[in-house]
């Protein structure tokens, strides 16, 4: 068993009064709110069910594996929660599927894998490999796969290689992890190489952390947690002071993140207030900033008991909010241009669409997409998870976006039962319709060394 270091820091207070002080500085304009183009797509995953006849899997989050030689041979990997992992080449066929089995470990728990994300170049057992890197709500840790070098020629894509006993990320005990406030959203940190970092964030609470990964006993695990507490309720520049409405016991949670690798820069979407930009490591001196708020931030809402819904303690009520997140704000990505430049990409689950803003700078924002499905496949909506490569993969030249689609509908899905799926759009219907750049050259990505 690991015995990692553990560092909590607090910001919660520190931001909210910041954000009361100066709210201009945290909120961009809304020159781009019309802004809204509309992408194609005709590739789409099979449909997954959540329920048992399906085997629980119900689609979340999404993670590109670039092939380094050959790009037809790069893969797709999904988180399905209850029903595991399933791995797709790209023209969206199934090649694994990797039930959620019980983590290595003497206390073990069937599991529920929620987000997941690529490291390459790790070392492993004597080997250099590349590894798909997943949160375990189940057991609050990490699970990990090493991925085969033949991609979606292998015939087993991911092979699972998590160390035992590794230590509960944000719980103190099995009981305390059976309250399910555990392992969330999850981000890949490669700031050099040989180094490799997680971000975790906590379901139902503001937390969120990094942990370093290492090999033990030629097996993946993790060591050196830290923490920091994000805010929950924030000062409103009216004198009043706002805590967004959620379920009883639950705090207004982070899942969708994702670091700037060369910037090292986390992204990070708090679902109901909105995208966050803080530097890594946690702790490091820099201040948090929320670069864009959801639509209806500072309107006061109560939850209804009878609907299990939040409802506005005045209808008529203006917020604080932008033009272009609607709760909930969930994944997060980078496409990486030139230098600094490229762009993070943002689902806006609420009304179904992607906001886009500058990589660099104060993230200004650049526009939104939405995706309409053509030639059988269905509209994307609600998505959550996303994944974004600027790397030529397979037949999308240019890059290629994957995304979360709930629910999936269409003439051969069962309505009656809960879908899901992921769709692929290419980079450049994206870059056309927004004026956006397209830089496919391998070093502009540092997660390709």
């Amino acid at each position: 068993m690991t015995h990692p270091r553990r560092t909590i820091l607090t910001l919660g207070t520190v931001v909210a009064t910041l954000l009361a002080a100066a709210p201009a500085a945290a909120q961009p304009t809304a020159t781009h709110r019309d802004r809204t183009a509309t992408v194609t797509t005709d590739n789409e995953t099979p449909v997954l069910y959540d329920d048992e006849a399906g085997g629980n899997a119900s689609g979340d989050d999404p993670a590109i594996w670039v092939h380094p030689k050959d790009s037809h041979r790069s893969i797709v990997v999904v988180t399905a929660k209850e029903g595991g992992l399933r791995v797709y080449d790209l023209r969206s066929r199934e090649l694994q599927s990797l039930p959620a089995t019980e983590a290595p470990r003497t206390d073990p728990a069937p599991g529920r894998y929620n987000n997941v994300d690529i490291a390459y170049d790790i070392r492993l057992a004597g080997r250099t490999v590349d590894v798909a890197v997943v949160s375990d709500r189940y057991n609050d840790q990490l699970r990990f796969f090493a991925i085969d070098p033949g991609g979606s020629a292998a015939r087993t894509p991911l092979v699972e290689v998590t160390a035992a006993d590794q230590r509960f990320l944000f719980n103190p005990d099995r009981a305390a992890v059976d309250e399910e406030h555990t392992a969330y959203g999850l981000a890949v940190w490669q700031p050099r190489r040989g180094e490799t970092y997680a971000v975790v964030t906590q379901e139902g609470r503001t937390t969120i952390a990094t942990v370093r990964i290492v090999e033990i006993a030629g097996k993946l695990g993790y060591t050196d947690i830290r923490k920091v507490v994000m805010p929950g309720t924030f000062a409103l520049p009216d004198g009043s002071t706002w805590v967004p409405c959620e379920e009883p016991g639950v705090l207004p949670q982070f899942e969708g993140v994702a670091v700037d690798q060369r910037s090292g820069v986390l992204y990070a979407a708090q679902e109901d207030v909105g995208l966050w930009r803080l530097p890594l490591p946690l702790g490091s001196g820099g201040r948090p900033e929320l670069v864009d708020r959801v639509t209806d931030f500072g309107i006061h809402d109560v939850y209804d008991e009878a609907s299990e819904e939040c409802v506005p303690v005045d209808p008529d009520a203006e917020g604080f909010g932008g033009p272009r997140l609607t709760a909930d704000v969930e994944g997060v990505d980078i496409y990486y241009g030139p230098g600094g430049t490229g762009y993070v990409i943002v689902s806006s689950q609420g009304d179904d669409t992607f906001a886009v803003y500058d990589r660099q700078g104060r993230n200004r924002p650049v526009g939104s997409f939405r995706v309409r499905g053509v030639r059988g496949a269905d509209d994307v909506n609600g998505s959550d998870g996303l994944a974004v490569t600027n790397r030529p993969v397979g037949g999308y030249r240019h890059g290629l976006l994957v995304t979360h689609d709930e629910p999936e509908t269409g003439p051969d899905v069962d309505a009656d039962r809960d879908a899901t799926n992921f769709s692929y759009v290419s980079w450049a219907d994206i870059a056309g319709a927004l004026s956006l750049k397209v830089d496919t050259r391998a070093g502009n990505d540092p997660r390709f060394h």
